[in-house]
């Protein structure tokens, strides 16, 4: 398939002449220490079949320009969806405050690569929109014949595909092409005037054909529909202090909500972590080493470049239990010294880039997990975890679990139901007593939120043993 010339995507209609950009960022951030023009043309396309007909199709194209200028500790950003210079020249005045009174330092550009992690095409335009919404109704017609027991199913699917520039005042420039899709599939099940329901999510950074393929999609109907009929055999959730095995792939969401976020530069530049200036200290059990890595092949979370034109990279946050290092935009990693590490990220070209994850997760150790689960005795198993909270400062989680079971004399045991976690993060980690061999990721449909913006990414972890953790239950 054959895709537009990225220069007529970004600045196709306009006045702006590519070769002629970095010389006018370089006007217009006169006096900063660093910053950026950032450019992006991107088109979505979403569709929801509910109740056996297609509820929702959605199209939404958008594109402008961020301004970005940075003056020591002062950020000045401006943004537009008008396409001209007299629009950056407007921005640039804005920005241009921040460097009133200012003796620049200007900061070295990023690294430059020329790796790609991901495709250039598009995956909205090879498939046509009557075979994408015949597919849905073609699942959604599956899953009912499945059980006699469905009552309801939920399918949506969407792809985005955005063409972005960085461009700065020292000449350095930047191209990316970012695919994403994703499908969700939910089912629910009645019996006995009981109703439950399951849920199964895939996605990534390909084309839309692997997402459509009926190997994916059937097997998506199986996790929904078996996650729904467990549930309907549900029992009441104990409460108490109790084991904890915790499932690989999505759980590792709990270590990206409570301690993930807790690794990120600006929150430890301002000593608003509870890791703040623990570097080689211990935060975590041994064995524990916890990755951010956002240079893994077509993940949901991964970046050939970030928002601020640094390539991704693997980062060792936690190893062996040793904090080791944070996640770093280069405004932060200026600022504490340190190298800029790929995680400069930004919802779109209206938003500032601020540190944050990209694929996150606990590697696996070497113990099976049959065996974790015998040697938990007595507590509970969680395979898939819902909705969580978390506060920043003090690390403390809440987080509801979608299926769980009873774990009795080191066997799995009745599902449970309305079960929650209750805890601290960096506690957690030190209660971490063992960990499996069967690492995995999580199957692409993670959307981390953080100061109003929210950018897709990854988790991952083995399964786990963690030891005298606080569960909510629902249990008399």
């Amino acid at each position: 398939m054959t895709h537009p010339d990225p220069s007529a995507l970004l600045y196709g209609g306009t006045d702006l002449d590519p070769a002629r950009l970095p010389a006018l960022v370089g006007d217009v951030l006169a006096g900063t220490d660093d910053g950026e023009l950032y450019v992006q043309n991107a088109v979505s396309e979403s569709f929801a079949f509910d109740d056996g007909r297609l509820k929702n199709a959605g199209y939404d194209h958008m594109r402008g320009f961020g301004l970005r200028g940075l003056a020591g500790e002062k950020t000045a950003f401006a943004h537009s969806n008008v396409m001209s210079e007299a629009a950056i020249r407007r921005a640039g005045e804005t920005v241009g405050l921040a460097a009133k009174g200012h003796d620049a330092i200007a900061a070295a550009p990023p690294p430059r690569t020329n790796r790609k992690i991901y495709g250039d095409e598009s995956p909205i335009d090879a498939t046509p929109f009557a075979e994408k919404v015949g597919l849905l109704a073609k699942i959604d017609a599956a899953a009912r014949a499945r059980d006699p027991r469905v009552r309801q199913v939920s399918v949506s699917m969407s792809a985005s595909w955005s063409a972005i520039e960085i461009v700065r005042a020292d000449g350095f420039t930047a191209r990316d092409l970012r695919p994403l899709v994703r499908m969700n599939i939910e089912i629910v099940v009645e019996a006995n005037g009981r109703r439950e329901r399951g849920y199964h999510g895939l996605g990534g950074r390909y084309d839309l054909e692997r997402l459509m393929a009926e190997e994916s999609w059937q097997r998506g109907i199986d996790i929904a529909l078996a996650q729904a009929l467990t549930n309907l055999e549900s029992v009441a959730a104990p409460a108490g202090e109790m084991n904890v095995v915790m499932g690989p792939g999505w759980c590792g969401v709990l270590l990206h909500e409570a301690v993930g976020h807790g690794l990120e530069g600006d929150f430890n530049r301002k000593g608003q972590s509870t890791f703040s200036g623990r570097i080689g200290q211990q935060v975590a059990g041994k064995g524990v080493t916890v990755v951010d890595n956002g240079a893994m092949e077509s993940r949901r979370g991964s970046l050939s470049i970030d928002d601020e034109g640094t390539p991704t990279k693997e980062n060792i946050l936690i190893e062996d239990g040793i904090l080791r290092g944070y996640m770093q935009d280069r405004l932060n990693s200026r600022l504490m010294g340190v190298d800029a590490t790929g995680n400069g990220r930004r919802e779109s070209y209206a938003h500032a880039p601020m540190p944050r994850m990209t694929n996150t997760f606990m590697l696996g150790g070497n113990e099976e997990p049959e065996e974790i689960i015998k040697r938990a005795g007595n507590g509970i198993y969680a395979k898939s975890f819902g909705g969580g909270q978390v506060d920043i400062t003090s690390g403390k989680f809440v987080f509801s679990l979608t299926e769980a079971y009873k774990i009795e004399n080191g066997r799995i045991g009745a599902p449970i139901k309305g079960a929650t976690l209750i805890g601290n993060g960096p506690d957690v980690m030190t209660r971490v007593t063992a960990i499996g061999n069967d690492f995995a990721l999580d199957e692409g449909v993670g959307i981390c939120g953080k100061g109003g913006q929210s950018v897709p990414a990854g988790v991952g972890q083995p399964t786990l043993l963690a030891e005298g953790l606080t569960v909510g239950g629902t249990a008399a």
